[in-house]
C-alpha cells in the first residue's frame, strides 16, 4: 500500500547559471585537465537533475536558466525549464522558479550534486513534509543543498552562511544518512569527495575520459 510519501507531489527547482560564470572555483581544475569548463558544469547539472527526476516523490524538476546548452541538456533528461526573468541572482531565480512550480510542495536543490542518489532525496523530502519549511546543510555545515516549502513561500537565503540564515529564518534543519545530498561541488577537493561516493553517469564518463588523477 502506498503511503503519502510515495505520491509524486514535489516540484524540485534547480538553478543553472550561464556556463561562463558557473563554478568559477573549478576553473583551475578544468584548465589543468584541458577540458571545456562548461562540459564539467553540465555533467554535474545533468547528474543532479537525473537523480532528482528518478526520485519516487518528485513530480517535476524545474530548471531556472538562461543558458541554451543547459536548457538542451536538462530538457533531454525530462526536466522543464523557465528563463531567469528576474536575472538578479540565485535567490530571486529560485523564488521565480517556485512561483512556476506545479504544486504546493516545492524544493530548491543545488545544481552540483553529482553523487546524489534518488533514494536520498526521497528520504529527505519525506522528512521535510513534517515542517512548512526545512533545509539540509552541506557537508561543511555552513551552506545549504536543499530547501523545502510545503504550502508556504520558500524564502531562499542561499549564499555564504546560508545554513545559519535558513535556520534563523525558521526553517527546520534535517539530518540523515544522505552523503550524496550534502556533497556539493565547489572545489577540486569537493569533486574528489563526490567521486569517492560514486558520481553519476555523466560526471563519471567525463572524468574517465579525462583520466583525472584520483578519480
Amino acid at each position: 500500500m502506498c503511503s503519502h510519501g510515495c505520491v509524486r507531489s514535489w516540484s524540485v527547482v534547480v538553478p543553472a547559471k550561464r556556463l561562463v560564470v558557473a563554478k568559477t572555483r573549478l576553473r583551475p581544475l578544468t584548465e589543468a585537465l584541458d577540458v571545456a569548463h562548461g562540459e564539467l558544469v553540465l555533467a554535474l547539472l545533468a547528474d543532479t537533475v537525473g537523480a532528482a527526476l528518478a526520485s519516487s516523490v518528485v513530480g517535476e524538476v524545474l530548471v531556472v536558466t538562461d543558458d541554451p546548452e543547459a536548457t538542451e541538456v536538462v530538457r533531454g533528461l525530462g526536466a522543464r525549464t523557465v528563463a531567469d526573468l528576474p536575472d538578479r541572482g540565485l535567490n530571486p531565480a529560485l523564488a521565480h522558479g517556485a512561483r512556476n512550480a506545479a504544486g504546493p510542495a516545492v524544493a530548491a536543490l543545488s545544481s552540483d550534486l553529482p553523487a546524489l542518489r534518488p533514494a536520498e532525496l526521497t528520504a529527505a523530502l519525506g522528512a521535510a513534509l513534517a515542517s512548512p519549511r526545512a533545509f539540509v546543510a552541506d557537508a561543511q555545515g555552513t551552506g545549504t543543498t536543499l530547501l523545502t516549502g510545503v504550502g508556504t513561500e520558500l524564502s531562499p537565503r542561499f549564499g555564504p552562511g546560508s545554513a545559519q540564515a535558513h535556520r534563523a529564518s525558521g526553517a527546520v534543519e534535517l539530518t540523515g544518512s544522505w552523503p550524496g545530498l550534502v556533497r556539493d561541488v565547489d572545489t577540486d577537493a569537493d569533486l574528489r569527495a563526490a567521486i569517492a561516493l560514486g558520481a553519476g553517469p555523466r560526471t563519471t564518463a567525463l572524468l574517465d575520459r579525462l583520466r583525472m588523477p584520483g578519480a
